[in-house]
């Protein structure tokens, strides 16, 4: 795709074909509308002259007129203006009705399209973008670019045609009056096209803020508790009001662009008007044209001003569209940094199943440019062991983890499971070997069988098997609804501790050999992480184990422990090795421990 910060217009509008081919043939059909929907706005002003024409007897009526009694020749031109006007009304909605439809279903493909690139880009791009932006750009600037294709460029090309049909047959009938409403439509049009030019910058500034006013809101829609804990409502209303007056402003300045567009057409039509009837009435006067030619052309001047007001309403709607195809392509040439191999180029060979071995070989980590939050990570865990990683906060402990599972990738090093280098996995496959539960596991809205499956093809009967060895079966049977009791967003409805029993579910019914605890039974109460400890120790059998502690007496039993300190691997061992040599993890020990008693006598 063309950057959008150096595409022209029609760079832009080009890389919207690909959306448009699949419906060629129905836009076709619609463009070929446009024909009798042009000659009947030309015959119309024609039709209404030759009226007038006939009953002053001028000689300017048509031949097969003139034979006709006043009677009949006013029902044949009634006539022929009723069919022209059925046609006319019969082609727009025909028209309008294949073009919205067209155009929803054009819209439709895009924010699939931008919706399925959103799903795949890494989690650096997250960590960089509100989510409020997104949102923006997922919702109202798709639809400004649906309005695009709905009424936007195919109504441009209409109106376009219709102006040239109807200058083409005023050059037909008179040249004078003609050139006269030729000079005025060349500069009016010269002065839509600055205004509309001046419209696109303040509806991208203004699109920029409706973005920052949504990331701002969605902000405090999540934080709600702590806005209202900390008494920060009228502050952070405060706030939210000043971004929504930066936002009218720049919107005040795309209505100023657009209003200027309409008065200047209004002005200019009444001009017109008032210059063919100061002409024609000069030319009335010498006999060189008559009142049926008159009146033509007063209709004619209308016909020619009405696309030109249309066509300035879908510049403002083309305009619109092609700020939302910037900010489109720039979050579609947003680049995927997490790619799978190229089978051309890496050889995914069939190998024996997974074991579980995991090697971090001189990993370094940047989030930010040389800002190094790991540094010469070097770290080896045999498959089926059981293995810890402690730190300070800030160590780099969940960034192995993210590392481990390809949510980033390394700024120097290699990652490996089983002795493959993480880039030669599929992410699937990769994702597949490797079971995670977080601190805090997110719940999707839906039904607690469908949070467990999270799509994939389990049967209830697998379901509820791994439902039983997890020990939650009992919890999920007393739910309203069973396995099919539905969850309100995040799983409101669910307490925190049957939250993070479902996640427990949902790593184990897909038999991960790799299993990343970060914390994970912290949420749970005492009752319940006593429930749920045997089914977690049958988890871990045959299984290498990850474990992400905070509370270091939970992991004195583990096969090894790797301590972080500010991004380095400072110490490996077992809990008592490493007591022994008395370093950090030992301080951290004593002052773990140390906290804990003050807690128990206070």
């Amino acid at each position: 795709m063309v950057s959008a910060s150096r595409a022209t217009d029609w760079q832009l509008l080009q890389q919207l074909i690909p959306y448009l081919r699949p419906y060629r043939w129905a836009l076709l059909g619609s463009g070929l509308l446009l024909v009798p929907l042009a000659a009947a706005a030309a015959l119309q002003p024609i039709i209404i002259g030759q009226a007038i024409a006939f009953l002053k007897g001028e000689e300017s009526t048509y031949a097969f007129l003139k034979p006709l009694s006043l009677t009949q020749g006013i029902d044949v031109l009634s006539m022929a203006l009723l069919i022209t006007v059925l046609l006319r009304f019969t082609m727009q909605a025909a028209q309008g009705y294949w073009i919205q439809k067209i155009g929803q279903q054009i819209t439709a493909d895009i924010r699939h399209d931008l919706f399925n690139h959103v799903l795949r880009l890494s989690s650096r791009f997250f960590d960089r973008t509100p989510v409020g932006k997104l949102i923006t750009r997922l919702t109202s600037d798709v639809d400004a670019l649906g309005d695009v294709f709905a009424t936007g460029a195919v109504g441009v090309i209409s109106d376009v045609f219709s102006m040239v049909v109807v200058i083409l047959t005023m050059f037909f009938i008179d040249r004078t009056l003609a050139t006269l409403l030729l000079a005025l439509v060349l500069p009016i049009t010269a002065l839509i096209i600055y205004f509309q030019n001046r419209y696109r910058v303040a509806n991208y500034k203004s699109r920029e803020e409706l973005s920052l006013l949504n990331a701002n809101l969605q902000e405090n829609i999540i934080g709600i508790s702590v806005v209202q804990l900390f008494r920060r409502e009228a502050f952070n209303s405060d706030l939210f009001r000043r971004r929504n007056q930066r936002y009218v402003a720049e919107v005040d300045r795309t209505i100023f662009y657009d209003s200027a567009v309409s008065a200047t057409l209004e002005w200019i039509a009444f001009v017109a008007i008032a210059g063919v009837l100061w002409l024609g009435g000069a030319l009335v006067e010498q006999r060189t044209i008559d009142f049926g030619t008159l009146a033509t052309f007063i209709l004619f001047s209308q016909r020619v001003f009405d696309p030109l007001r249309q066509l300035a309403e879908k510049f403002t709607t083309l305009q619109a569209g092609l700020t939302a195809i910037e900010r489109i392509t720039d979050l579609l040439t947003e680049p995927i940094d997490i790619q799978d191999p190229d089978p051309t180029v890496v050889q995914i060979a069939p190998h024996s199943p997974e074991r579980g071995a995991v090697e971090f070989r001189d990993v370094w980590l940047a989030y930010k440019d040389d800002d190094y939050i790991l540094q010469q990570v070097s770290f080896q865990i045999a498959a089926g062991e059981k293995v810890a990683i402690v730190g300070p906060t800030g160590a780099g402990k969940s960034s192995i983890i993210r590392l481990l599972c390809r949510l980033y990738e390394p700024s120097r090093g290699d990652v490996f499971v089983d002795g493959r280098n993480v880039r030669e996995f599929t992410q699937a496959e990769l994702r597949h070997h490797i079971g995670v539960i977080l601190q805090d596991s997110f719940l999707f809205s839906g039904d607690v069988k469908s949070n467990i499956t999270l799509g994939d093809a389990y049967t209830l009967e697998e379901i509820q098997r791994v439902a039983r060895e997890m020990n939650i079966a009992e919890f999920i049977e007393q739910l309203p609804a069973g396995y099919d009791t539905l969850l309100r967003q995040r799983g409101t409805n669910l307490s925190a501790g049957q939250r993070q029993l479902l996640a427990f579910a949902r790593v184990a019914i897909r038999n991960p050999q790799i299993l990343v605890l970060d914390e994970a039974t912290a949420n749970l109460d005492v009752g319940t992480e006593v429930m749920i400890q045997a089914a977690l120790n049958r988890l871990l059998v045959n299984r290498t184990a990850i474990i992400i502690a905070h509370r270091l007496a939970t992991i004195r039993y583990v096969d090894r422990i790797l301590v972080l300190k500010r991004g380095k691997l400072v110490e490996q061992g077992t809990h008592t090795e490493l007591l022994e040599r008395n370093g950090v993890y030992a301080n951290l020990y004593r002052l773990q421990a140390l906290s804990d008693m003050t807690e128990a006598s206070a």
